[in-house]
């Protein structure tokens, strides 16, 4: 699961309308409210984005292979108390329900906590499966080449960035 820029409108505007709708919660002014979750989810790419190149320079500075870098990336996110994968949504929700209690733009709060993460996690996890979809389509394309060999790895760069170009989701 990858959370996308691109998708940070559409999720903010989507959490807000499932949260509204089944009177979890009231908004006062539904533009404000939904930049706010917007704040979070933003915050949430350059936090991890940020961490990203600390696992590369340590990989780098330490000559490790690249096979390392997930391992480190999660030791880095771990001493920050940031999570990626699936904690990645525990946080996200967690913020976005901080924020919720700060905000001047939510009038009411109704609903618990947990059910507000749920219906929020549910959400984000719809809008970020983006992933396995876009795997599922390049493997389908390139289908005849080898995997694992160079040219696979190439082939399957590039026609993942030609169908994320097309349906308009670029790098986070």
């Amino acid at each position: 699961m990858k959370l996308y820029s691109a998708k940070i409108p559409i999720i903010a505007r989507e959490i807000l309308e499932q949260l509204t709708k089944a009177g979890d919660i009231e908004v006062n002014s539904r533009p404000e409210a939904e930049l706010d979750v917007q704040s979070v989810l933003k915050e949430y790419l350059r936090i991890e984005r940020e961490i990203i190149e600390q696992a590369k320079d340590e990989v780098e500075k330490k000559k490790l292979g690249y096979g390392e870098l997930a391992k480190i990336k999660r030791r880095i996110a771990e001493r920050q108390e940031f999570g990626l994968g699936e904690e990645g949504l525990i946080w996200m929700c967690n913020q976005i329900l901080e924020t919720f209690m700060q905000s001047s733009f939510i009038e009411e709060i109704f609903a618990t906590d947990a059910v507000m993460r749920k219906k929020m996690a549910d959400v984000l996890r719809k809008q970020m499966a983006v992933d396995e979809e876009l795997d599922a389509e390049v493997r389908q394309r390139i289908k005849n080449l080898q995997e694992g060999t160079a040219n696979w790895d190439v082939e399957y760069a590039k026609v993942m960035d030609q169908i994320k170009r097309k349906r308009g989701i670029g790098e986070s």
